[in-house]
């Protein structure tokens, strides 16, 4: 049996302000107004949020601000800071805490801290993914799973319900294992968690503006290896991830799982023909393997008519290793993995008129994952739907790898000068620029889209961009394009 909050003594007297109050700041209100002997400030730009936490506290404030707020949590005089993801590296807040020596932790910290343990002082498994592109598909894949091998339920963090909501949990419905979806914005202050099993899928440039600087971003993504005991998982090939394993401080006797598409070396898992095979977590990896599944127990997460895309085969990849990493049987990772539902708005075929396929995948937030997305099209095919909130990305590298695969361009956003830059290099394709004042840019980008179209091509939406410029989320961005679609 569990106990509840057995380490809750190592916040006894402490002062402790969480700032923001959005989902995951709620949370912490919640968990920490459980303890005893903690002084609790709440600050958010919005003095509305901070009615919603139900919690006793020293202070409440609200300034839209961010240098008037930081200066109040100095003032509060914390020993703990608990900011909200959204929060940037770059945000005066930080600066004050690097500058008074304030200790920053995140949601997710907190949550290990607070976590469940038997009477051994051990406690449900964390299993970890971070990646510039796939995390959500990578974590909604393990935690199948884990509720397949009757351990789990759904994923955490970034996805799903706040980790201290679960991990606290002593019930008979508690999970016995647990995998965690986290962003940089939430690794950037993790340090004291010590996942069974990491993996970094993948990294390229994203949340510049958040972090300040690609080095930045890549030390946050780093830390989802510290303290790994068992496993860091990693893509054979990718140096930015390489380098994360060659610097990562896990702890003694844990090792780096590498995943190929390629024949596994010992230590590694990979394909033989169209077969995925364990050559890491098995005994006598030197002249042993195990099979834990096949491609075609992945092949209907493939859109119609379309092959499987590389990145879906890298997913289930990582998710396998993952599992593996609690000894997890192939027979159970195989069933998960065949009734996996393909999700929504990720290469989805949302409509098909005259010879034309219109394929939703808004969830391509980044330059990474539209190139992925148009990779798995054929040359000269795609009428590419792009634009958006660019986070302080540039495109031009972009559009030089996936030009070839294009036969137009239709823009959206309201900002789009980073794409007539990088699209000035390609004054042999057609594109179209949607008016940013425009009450239903994507109705009219799919218009112009199948202007463009002939038989036999792809209208793609796939934007390298964050959605919030002109759409409430890109589930709402996907879910227009593919009313239009429909519509044509």
């Amino acid at each position: 049996m569990r106990q509840a909050n057995p380490n809750s003594s190592l916040f006894d007297g402490a002062r402790i302000g969480v700032v923001g109050l959005g989902k995951s700041g709620l949370a912490v209100c919640e968990a920490l107004d459980e303890l005893d002997g903690v002084a609790l400030g709440l600050f958010d730009a919005n003095e509305e949020r901070l009615d919603l936490a139900e919690c006793t506290a020293e202070t409440r404030y609200a300034h839209s601000d961010n240098t008037r707020l930081a200066d109040a949590v100095s003032d509060f005089d914390p020993d703990i800071v608990i900011p909200a993801p959204g929060i940037a590296e770059v945000d005066p807040l930080f600066a004050m805490c690097g500058a008074r020596g304030v200790q920053m932790m995140s949601e997710i910290d907190l949550a290990w801290h607070l976590r469940a343990l038997d009477s051994e002082g051990q406690g449900a498994p964390w299993l970890c993914v971070t990646g510039t592109n796939g995390k959500t598909t990578t974590a909604s894949m393990t935690a199948a799973i884990l509720s397949e091998a009757g351990l789990g339920g759904q994923a955490l963090g970034n996805i799903g319900n706040p980790a201290v909501y679960e991990t606290r949990r002593t019930d008979e419905d508690a999970y016995d294992a647990f995998v965690l979806e986290l962003s940089s914005f939430q690794l950037r202050t993790t340090s004291a968690m010590k996942p069974e099993a990491s993996v970094c899928l993948n990294f390229a440039d994203d949340h510049l503006e958040w972090h300040g600087s690609r080095q930045a971003y890549h030390d946050a993504k780093a830390r989802i290896y510290n303290n790994v005991r068992t496993a860091g998982v990693y893509p054979l090939g990718d140096p930015s991830v390489q380098s994360m394993i060659d610097t990562a401080d896990m702890q003694s006797g844990a090792r780096a799982v590498g995943l190929t598409y390629g024949v596994p070396g010992v230590g590694q898992i990979g394909l033989v023909e169209d077969i995925v095979v364990d050559r890491a977590f098995v005994d006598q990896p030197d002249t042993h393997a195990c099979e834990l599944f096949t491609l075609d127990d992945i092949a209907h997460l493939a859109p119609t008519g379309s092959s499987l895309p590389p990145h879906i085969l890298s997913d289930a990849l990582a998710a396998a290793a993952l599992a593996r990493s609690l000894d997890i049987a192939p027979d159970v990772i195989v069933r998960a993995l065949a009734s996996f539902p393909a999700g929504n708005h990720r290469i989805e075929l949302v409509a098909e008129h005259g010879g034309v396929r219109y394929i939703d995948d808004s969830k391509a937030t980044n330059a990474h994952a539209a190139q992925a997305s148009l990779n798995a099209q054929e040359d000269k095919s795609v009428i590419w739907i792009v634009g958006g909130l660019a986070k302080g990305a540039r495109f031009t590298e972009l559009v030089a790898s996936i030009r070839h695969k294009l036969a137009g361009v239709v823009v959206i956003g309201t900002d789009q000068s980073p794409w007539r830059e990088a699209l000035a290099q390609c004054d042999d394709i057609p594109v179209r620029y949607i008016d940013p004042s425009c009450s239903e840019p994507m109705g009219e980008a799919v218009t112009q889209a199948s202007h463009l179209a002939h038989p036999g091509q792809t209208v793609l939406l796939a934007p390298a961009c964050a959605s919030m410029d002109q759409f409430a989320s890109y589930a709402e961005r996907g879910d227009k394009f593919a009313s239009a679609a429909k519509a044509l």
